[in-house]
């Protein structure tokens, strides 16, 4: 049975390797810059906007994470929860711990009137869109996510034309 419970600041050593293992897994393995620091600022810093639940079979045994943040929907007026990684270590498949982690965020979302719990899945994983389908989830068919990053991020974020205003 699945316990699920916040990331605490001991948990960081071990959302990174999962973070590492997440990347290997989504054919990114050399893609993962964080650091435990720059984890640790985010989850547990001054103003954290990031969270995280863990999945145990008991205290200490860690097997597997959840990490999101809160959107905003305009069109709804409330805000949302976006899961940025769901991951269960490979031995821990099919025991529950990914739909646990799930269920809590849907808990959460309906306990603070939150519209909705979103994320991103490869096209190719196969296994965790059929999971995602039986759970109920249902793609957004019609919608492209798109990512400005890297060099045109830093070019266009550095274009002498936009006049920032206080």
């Amino acid at each position: 049975m699945s316990v699920i419970r916040p990331a605490t600041l001991s948990d960081v050593p071990a959302i990174l390797q999962m973070i590492h293992e997440l990347a290997v897994y989504e054919k990114e393995p050399d893609a993962v810059k964080n650091t435990p620091e720059m984890l640790t600022e985010a989850l547990f810093g001054e103003h954290p906007r990031v969270y995280a639940h863990m999945a145990e079979n008991a205290p200490g045994d860690v097997q597997g994470f959840a990490l999101w943040f809160l959107n905003y929907s305009t069109w709804e007026g409330v805000h949302g929860i976006y899961l940025e990684d769901l991951y269960v270590t490979p031995a821990a498949r099919g025991e529950g711990h990914g739909k646990a982690l799930l269920q809590h965020l849907a808990a959460t979302a309906v306990e603070r009137g939150y519209a909705r719990v979103e994320w991103s899945v490869l096209d190719w994983n196969e296994p965790s869109i059929n999971f995602y389908r039986n759970l109920g989830a249902v793609p957004m068919d019609g919608w492209s996510t798109f990512r400005l990053s890297g060099d045109a991020l830093g070019a266009f974020g550095s274009d002498d034309k936009v006049m920032a205003r206080g």
